[in-house]
């Protein structure tokens, strides 16, 4: 278990943390816009005594700790900063003051978390190597992670291995779940716009290409593709989401356009190709078939989250040290939400974990995404107890390993 001095240490940073996560929900920033956000983190890692660099693919920040202990290996702890454009409706004191936005995902905790850990770090430098603390915007499909990449991140902050973590209502605080390979879905938008002459539905509905039928066939066809195109060992969805055409003012007027969109989501590239394929097939068949024509687009997001067996080795033994190994599910089922930390794990090792941000005695919860959401204050120590026992197993066996040699 994580020694009760760090706990005692840690827990003393709560009322601080408590409120630097209150003021990062009541000032909410979408993505790429987390100037207030990233200037705090900033401020706050150099009253600790951090190294900081500032505007890393955007509005990203990175603070450098460095152990006081010989060694050469240097890990990354990633938390995402980002909000969401969603009003807020939990009437908290410290609710979101700008209209229209607000942490629905957790964001704020996540960054207070690592914060908390900075600050762990910053004044117990006993480890050997170094820790990158990356403060990442535009998680929220906006690029944050890919601009991060993109302007040098691990070429200018060099890590060995990287560690992400994220909040799940409905999972008990004093919780942790996570699993080895394939975590989270790769997901994207796509978009068919159907097209045709149009016509009058009860005077002459034989002279127009019906896209109502068009899209009807198209909706069905494209369940048929999980069903008999993805190989049965594989998960994929497809969904409709929006469906839009003519006018409900004029009920007689067949539609000259009509517009179909959704998500679809996978776990490797090659079902990706797959549903891209089949859907551009199906909906271009379609079309030609009722004498219509058909703009179909398909944009996918991150890839799947992919965490890596050793470092999720590590990060499930942290787990266990901080709330015992009974309070740590280390093969949870994957889910199919996106995140695009998965593009870190792309470019190197490291987990990815979720921790319990509770549930009420009946079973219910605010899930992320919906305008009830709030991060729960009282998991923020066993979320800085995580980060900081990263850490030591990580650049502590490091050294263990150099002596070995």
């Amino acid at each position: 278990m994580t020694d009760s001095a760090t706990m005692d240490k840690i827990n003393s940073y709560q009322p601080e943390l408590v409120a630097i996560r209150r003021d990062i929900h009541a000032h909410p920033e979408m993505g790429l816009e987390e100037v207030r956000t990233a200037a705090l983190v900033a401020g706050k890692l150099r009253e600790w005594g951090i190294e900081v660099t500032e505007g890393v693919g955007g509005t990203g920040v990175v603070g450098t700790v460095k152990g006081r202990l010989p060694g050469q290996r240097a890990i990354g702890l990633r938390a995402d900063m980002d909000a969401l454009s969603i009003p807020e409706q939990t009437g908290k004191p410290y609710a979101s003051t700008n209209a229209g936005v607000m942490h629905a995902c957790g964001h704020d905790g996540h960054t207070t978390m690592l914060l908390g850990a900075a600050k762990h770090l910053a004044e117990h430098r006993d480890f050997s190597g170094t820790v990158q603390l990356i403060f990442q915007p535009a998680e929220e499909g906006r690029g944050g992670a890919a601009a991060m990449l993109k302007d040098g991140l691990f070429e200018r902050f060099p890590c060995d291995a990287v560690y992400g973590m994220h909040n799940m209502p409905g999972i008990p605080v004093g919780k942790f779940s996570i699993r080895k390979g394939p975590y989270m879905a790769s997901a994207s938008r796509w978009q068919a716009i159907f097209r045709g002459n149009g016509g009058h539905g009860g005077a002459s509905p034989h002279l127009a290409a019906d896209l109502s039928i068009v899209q009807a066939h198209f909706v069905l066809g494209l369940q048929t593709i999980v069903g008999r195109n993805v190989p049965p060992v594989e998960t994929a969805v497809i969904s409709v989401g929006y469906i839009g055409g003519g006018s409900n003012l004029s009920v007689n007027v067949m539609p000259s356009e009509l517009v179909v969109s959704g998500t679809a989501r996978c776990f490797t590239y090659a079902t990706r190709d797959i549903i891209n394929a089949r859907m551009a097939e199906l909906a271009h068949t379609l079309a030609k078939l009722h004498g219509a024509t058909v703009e179909f687009t398909i944009d996918w997001g991150a890839p799947a989250v992919v965490n890596h067996d050793e470092q999720v080795d590590v990060a499930v033994a942290v787990a266990s040290g901080v709330v015992g190994a009974e309070h740590v599910e280390p093969n949870a089922p994957p889910i199919t939400g996106g995140e695009d930390f998965a593009y870190m794990l792309e470019a190197k090792p490291g987990a990815f974990i979720f921790i319990g941000n509770g549930v009420n005695a009946d079973g219910s919860y605010h899930a992320v995404h919906t305008p009830l959401y709030d991060f729960n204050d009282a998991i923020i120590p066993l979320g800085v107890a995580w980060w900081v026992g990263i850490v030591q197993q990580e650049l502590n066996m490091g050294r263990r390993r150099v002596r070995l040699i």
